[in-house]
C-alpha cells in the first residue's frame, strides 16, 4: 500500500486555486504556504496540513485531504517544510524531523494575522512527528483555538525509523529518501556555496549517515543518536492536552508499531489510536463505498476535525 497510494494516479477537481502566501518565521527563513480560503476567510474552521519527509505541499497525500477538507467548508492550508516544494532559496537552513517551532509560527500566524477563529493539524509521517511534537510542548498551554490533531504514520521515534529503514527490506525506501535529500543538498550548495559542502555526499548511503553528516551539526546537535532523541515526539506526547488522532498500519515499513505500545501513549485519554493490520506507511488504500472515496485515512482525519468542530 505504501507504494500503490504514492503512485496511484489522482485528480483534485473540488479544490480551487490556491493564494500562495510566503512567511518568514525567522531571519533568513521563509516559508510558502499555500491557501484556499472560503468565502468569510474568519468564521470556518482551518486545516493546517504538513507533509512528510521529501515531500511538499503538491504530494497527493496532502491534496486529497485538502479537497475533502475544503468540499466539507473548512479554509485549508497546506504548508511547506523549509526548502520543500522548490522552495530552497527562501531559507539558508535545511530542515529536520523535530522542527515544531515552524509549525507553531505558522499556527500562530493564522490565529493572529488571520485572524482564523478555529484551527486543526493534521501531519504525514515527519510532518506527524512535527505536530504530534509541537502539542506536546503546547500542554495544557495550547492556544484556545487549536480544537484537534492528527497523524499519519507519525514518526514519532525517529531513531527506530532509521533502524527500520536499514532493514535489508526497505533498500528501496531507503534509497528513494536518500535520493532525494542529496539531491536537495546538492541545489542548497549551488543556492549558498559558503554553507554546504557537497563532497561530503559521496559517505551517505543511508538517511541516518546523512544526518550525522549534515542534519546534526547543521542544527548542533551532538549526533545522529542525539537529534534523533530530542526530535522525537514520544518523548512530550504524554503531555498532549488537546483531542488527537493517531492513524498508524501495524505492517508499516518504516515507522515500527512498537513505537505506539510506549506506556506514554496509552496513558493520555487525549489521544486517539487507529492501528489496523494493514495500510503501509501513510498508505491506508480502501475499497471506498457510496459515501467516501478510498483514501481512508485522509476520509478519518475529516471525520476527527467535524467531531471536535464547533461548528
Amino acid at each position: 500500500m505504501t507504494i500503490a497510494a504514492a503512485f496511484w494516479p489522482r485528480r483534485f477537481p473540488a479544490l480551487p486555486a490556491p493564494e500562495p502566501r510566503l512567511l518568514e518565521i525567522a531571519t533568513g527563513v521563509r516559508l510558502r504556504l499555500d491557501c484556499h480560503w472560503q468565502r468569510e476567510r474568519s468564521a470556518p474552521p482551518a486545516l493546517l496540513l504538513v507533509h512528510g519527509l521529501e515531500g511538499s505541499s503538491e504530494s497527493h497525500y496532502i491534496l486529497g485531504t485538502a479537497e475533502k477538507a475544503w468540499r466539507a467548508g473548512f479554509n485549508v492550508v497546506r504548508m511547506n517544510v523549509r526548502n520543500c516544494g522548490k522552495t530552497e532559496h527562501l531559507s539558508l537552513t535545511l530542515y529536520h524531523s523535530g522542527l515544531s517551532s515552524d509549525i507553531e509560527a505558522v499556527a500562530q500566524h493564522l490565529l493572529d494575522v488571520e485572524a482564523l477563529r478555529e484551527l486543526h493539524l493534521a501531519g504525514f509521517s515527519m510532518g506527524g512527528n512535527m505536530i504530534l511534537k509541537q502539542a506536546g510542548e503546547w500542554g495544557g498551554n495550547a492556544p484556545r483555538a487549536i480544537r484537534s490533531v492528527a497523524a499519519v504514520s507519525p514518526a514519532l521515534d525517529l531513531a527506530r525509523c532509521a533502524d527500520a529503514l536499514e532493514r535489508r527490506a526497505n533498500l528501496l525506501y531507503q534509497w528513494w529518501f536518500v535520493r532525494g535529500l542529496k539531491a536537495r543538498l546538492r541545489r542548497k550548495a549551488e543556492l549558498f556555496p559558503h554553507l554546504y559542502d557537497p563532497r561530503k555526499l559521496d559517505r551517505v548511503r543511508t538517511v541516518r549517515e546523512f544526518d550525522e553528516i549534515y542534519t546534526a551539526p547543521h542544527f548542533r546537535f551532538k549526533s545522529a543518536a542525539d537529534y534523533y532523541a530530542r526530535a522525537s515526539a514520544l518523548q512530550v506526547v504524554e503531555r498532549i492536552a488537546v483531542p488527537t488522532l493517531i492513524i498508524t498500519a501495524q505492517d508499516d515499513p518504516v515507522v515500527p508499531f512498537d513505537s505506539f505500545r510506549h506506556p506514554a501513549l496509552a496513558g493520555n485519554p487525549q489521544l486517539t489510536l487507529l492501528a489496523p493490520a494493514h495500510g503501509g506507511h501513510a498508505g491506508f488504500l480502501g475499497r471506498g463505498s457510496d459515501s467516501e472515496d478510498r483514501y481512508w485515512a485522509e476520509n478519518r482525519i475529516l471525520e476527527f476535525c467535524r467531531f471536535h468542530s464547533s461548528r
